[in-house]
């Protein structure tokens, strides 16, 4: 039966825990160095006491790996993948090659999005090279996932399909590196794409000024699941390994609820983890954090894919302004706010930000009205209710199991089956005689076995073979035996995890000799040292220049490739207007300038950089 994954990010062990509770079916994590967020990293030996919290669920660990390894870093970097393997984590996500070049076993490598893995032949090569999973570059159509998974040689494939954006294809983006030493490529990105900038023309006139054109919504696809299902997708992956608890808790069960209903909707599909959660609230990804939504490319790029005005979270729209008064104001619509909630709006460009402190009628008191209006548009960026709620909700997670019984010769055995149809058993010596009130006892017993006493279970029946003679058997001998029943099933399940592993480990493709489909690496290849080198020697690379991230300037370089488009999202696409491309274009912002090339026949966007603006009339 084809299995299909949520896989939800962890910024820690808290949130990695929550992530199970709420319905994940694997999670990622952050080890304490070499993660693409490397704010987001982790001691091993919380990543191993996640491992054990995660895998009696069925539910995997992958550990994060996925930068650029510098030649006097591989020691280090192996050291801590196999710390991770012991800990163990199910797979590695890694960027670097050398990773598959150390001897490294027991665990399985994913090859990361900042690979930029974006054609079939691509992810073919990396499924034959030793890798079970690629993970796809954001910047896809549908019809280009489609290809991938129907010519690109069985290899699992994985899809983000909500968080944030990175606006440049993932592993090619040199902007922040082009900037200073800090590098995406290196879990340090300074986000220059969040920046402000002017879109000028050759001769220095600005187009469109102060504005963060770089700066896209965050990806929501919650209604391409099914499509993305078909397409031959295995692992559905929500970013924000820098996110709070909470947001974790919403999204988890907001596309577990959602995945659920597409799976039941197809036969011969299951997810990938077992039990199920009940939730004390109502997931609404528009509830966290999010820059506003947009499929991005699914159906090539989605026109409103950025945010011109800001690049944080503005949340709900509320309403506009239509009275103010000297501490209140109300809308031009009803709106169901309260004390204690967040709102914001843009003032001069800027977004301010405040709190609700009373709501009388249509009347709205703020701690602020500074800046606020008549026509300003109003957004929620906390709402204090469903805040509350989430924070109080006593979510669990629980794996069904039938419990029967039966006495043999003076013996109590009992048998419990989970809904994988894993079984464990334990046995009772009955030796305090013979009950007398049976029925009463037959009671007893349904009700102690039918406790599952936080574990991992929760028991759905109890049942016993007909015509059992019931002996005595006090309620803390009962409980003892529920208690070894079900830590013997938990071990069965761990030995059934364990045996699933390794068949899945003894699966994955290693040919040392099937050929890259490029003989040539340029720059942005990212080979950063000697393991990775000879990676893709032996597979019949002849020629690998120095990677970018080694280099002292990038000057003249194409740092960014996106399907983005500053000329559509300004209203200034050819192919729309059907006139002829504009003449040169550049983005500055401070002392850095970039020139745009338009590609219109693929519609992609380049970013080379250029002279300094001091250098520039």
């Amino acid at each position: 039966m084809r299995q299909i994954e949520l896989l939800i990010p962890a910024r820690d062990l808290d949130a990695g825990k929550a992530a199970v509770d709420h319905g994940a079916d694997a999670v990622y994590i952050g080890g304490p160095a070499f993660g693409a967020r490397g704010a987001a990293g982790n001691p091993v030996a919380d990543i191993a006491r996640l491992a054990d919290y995660t895998h009696p669920y069925g539910v995997r660990v992958y550990a994060a790996l996925n930068t650029l390894v510098y030649e006097p870093e591989l020691r280090q970097a192996e050291t801590l993948a196999r710390e991770l393997v012991s800990a163990g984590v199910d797979a590695l996500i890694v960027q670097d090659t050398a990773f598959l070049m150390m001897g490294i076993e027991g665990v399985a490598f994913h090859a990361s999005t900042q690979m930029c893995n974006t054609t079939a032949g691509r992810v073919r090569f990396l499924g034959r090279s030793g890798f079970s999973r690629v993970v796809l570059e954001r910047g896809l159509t549908l019809d280009q996932v489609r290809r991938i998974t129907a010519e690109g040689g069985g290899v699992e494939t994985e899809c983000f399909v909500h968080g944030a954006i990175c606006v440049g294809h993932s592993g090619r983006c040199y902007l922040s590196r082009s900037m200073g030493p800090r590098s995406g490529n290196r879990g340090v990105c300074g986000q220059p794409c969040r920046m402000k900038y002017d879109l000028t023309d050759g001769q220095g006139n600005k187009l469109v000024g102060d504005k963060y054109l770089l700066s896209v919504r965050d990806l929501n696809l919650s209604d391409r699941l099914g499509e993305l299902i078909d397409a031959g997708v295995t692992s559905f992956k929500v970013e924000g390994r820098l996110k709070e608890t909470e947001y974790v808790k919403n999204v988890t069960a907001f596309y577990r609820q959602r995945l659920d209903r597409e799976i039941a909707a197809r036969g011969g599909i299951r997810h990938s983890s077992d039990g199920y959660s009940r939730y004390g609230f109502i997931p609404d990804p528009s509830k966290s954090f999010s820059r506003g939504f947009t499929r991005w490319t699914a159906d090539g790029l989605e026109p409103g894919s950025a945010s011109f005005d800001t690049p944080k979270s503005m949340g709900e729209k509320i309403g506009k302004v239509s009275r103010t008064y000297k501490d209140s104001f109300t809308l031009d619509s009803p709106a169901e706010l309260s004390p204690g909630d967040g709102i914001c709006f843009l003032n001069g460009g800027e977004l301010t930000g405040t709190n609700i402190n009373r709501v009388e009628g249509g009347r709205i008191f703020p701690n602020r009205t500074d800046g606020v209006k008549p026509g300003t548009e109003i957004y929620r960026n906390y709402d204090h209710r469903f805040g509350t709620r989430l924070a109080s909700s006593q979510t669990r997670r629980a794996i069904p199991v039938q419990i029967t019984y039966t006495v043999v010769d003076g013996v109590l055995e009992v048998t419990a089956t989970d809904a994988a149809g894993i079984t464990a058993t334990a046995a009772l010596q009955c030796k305090w005689g013979a009950a007398k009130d049976r029925e009463r006892m037959a009671a007893v017993v349904q009700s102690q076995l039918s406790k599952s006493g936080g574990t991992v279970f929760e028991v759905t029946q109890v049942s016993g073979a007909a015509g059992t003679e019931m002996p005595f058997l006090p309620v803390a001998a009962l409980n003892s035996l529920r208690r070894e029943l079900l830590d013997n099933l938990v071990a069965e399940r761990l030995g059934a995890y364990e045996t699933s592993k390794q068949s899945r480990l003894a699966s994955v493709a290693r040919d040392d000799k099937y050929p890259y489909p490029d003989n040539v690496l340029g720059g942005d290849a990212n080979v950063t040292n000697t393991l990775a080198r000879r990676f893709w020697t032996m597979h019949g690379v002849v020629s690998i220049d120095e990677a970018y991230d080694l280099r002292s300037s990038l000057d003249g370089e194409v740092v960014m490739v996106t399907p983005y488009c500053i000329l559509r999202e300004t209203g200034r696409c050819a192919k729309e207007t059907r006139t002829a491309p504009p003449g040169t274009l550049y983005l500055r912002s401070g002392r850095f300038r970039y020139r745009l090339g338009f590609d219109c026949r693929e519609c992609r966007m380049t970013l080379t950089k250029w002279k300094r603006n001091d250098e520039v009339k």
